[in-house]
Parts: C-alpha cells; sequence; structure tokens
C-alpha cells in the first residue's frame, strides 16, 4: 500500500542581481532600482520592510562606492527573497559586493560609535540596528568583500 502523497506549497525564491558604477550616482540607483525590485516581488512601498531595505541599501552601496572603491571597478547589488508562510513573509537577503580587499569593514559585534560630532561612521551602526543578521564575507570566486544583511520580512 502505498503511503499518501505528501503536498507542500511551491517555493520561489526569487533573485534580483545587477552591478553599479561606483560612484555617488551609482549608490543612488542602486537604492532605487532595489526598491522597485522589491515592489514587483509585493513587498510594498513605504512598508517597514521597503523602508528598512532602502536604509540597508543605501549605506551599503554608500559605503562601497566611499570605502570598498577600486578605480574602474563596479559593485554588485543582489537581492534574494526567500518566501515563508502566511504568517511570517520570509526572508529578505542584501548582499552588496566591491572589489576591494584591503580595509575590510568592522563585522557584527565590532562596531565603534563615532565620537560626538564626526560627520560619518553611522552606517552599518544603522545596519546593525535595522538588519535580523548580518556579515562581512570573502566574495568569492572574485576577488573582494561582501556585506550580507537579512531581514525577516512581516508587513
Amino acid at each position: 500500500m502505498q503511503a499518501p502523497a505528501k503536498t507542500q506549497s511551491d517555493v520561489t525564491v526569487r533573485v534580483f542581481r545587477r552591478r553599479f558604477d561606483s560612484d555617488a550616482g551609482g549608490a543612488r540607483l542602486a537604492r532605487r532600482v532595489g526598491l522597485y525590485q522589491l515592489h514587483t516581488w509585493g513587498i510594498p512601498y513605504l512598508s517597514d520592510a521597503s523602508e528598512s531595505a532602502a536604509l540597508i541599501i543605501g549605506e551599503l552601496a554608500a559605503n562601497a562606492v566611499t570605502h570598498g572603491r577600486v578605480p574602474g571597478r563596479d559593485f554588485e547589488l543582489r537581492l534574494t527573497h526567500v518566501p515563508g508562510d502566511r504568517e511570517a513573509h520570509g526572508v529578505l537577503r542584501i548582499e552588496v559586493s566591491d572589489t576591494r580587499t584591503e580595509c575590510r569593514p568592522p563585522g557584527p559585534g565590532e562596531i565603534a560609535a563615532p565620537a560626538d560630532g564626526d560627520d560619518s561612521g553611522r552606517g552599518l551602526l544603522i545596519v546593525d540596528a535595522l538588519a535580523d543578521r548580518w556579515a562581512v564575507v570573502d566574495r568569492v570566486p572574485q576577488p573582494g568583500k561582501t556585506v550580507r544583511a537579512e531581514l525577516d520580512l512581516v508587513y
């Protein structure tokens, strides 16, 4: 006698990947294009998830063009949406990669708060506050590094 077939819902993992110029215009465009992509995946504009993703994409892209820029090399934005069930809407992974191998940023738990009056140094503090998980990893197989942040989606 055969066991009854298990019914399992389909899981569609969505992935978006694009390279941008390593300049301020590229960082702005990455944020805008990323938000548009999230909207097409059903993560509505101005939702908490979209707003958090916008800040994270913006900070990581700005860091890539400011600290990770190598002349003549682009940075890459990669978004991955793994859907969840009815109560949880899944996980959004945001990855920004650059080709600079030195000057690796601090990881979670290693960030020092900037001194009062400093004009910079708060970007990764924002990522740390908004992301459910994040890390700095080697970019494989190309040279460089990737900063990865994940959001548990509820909207």
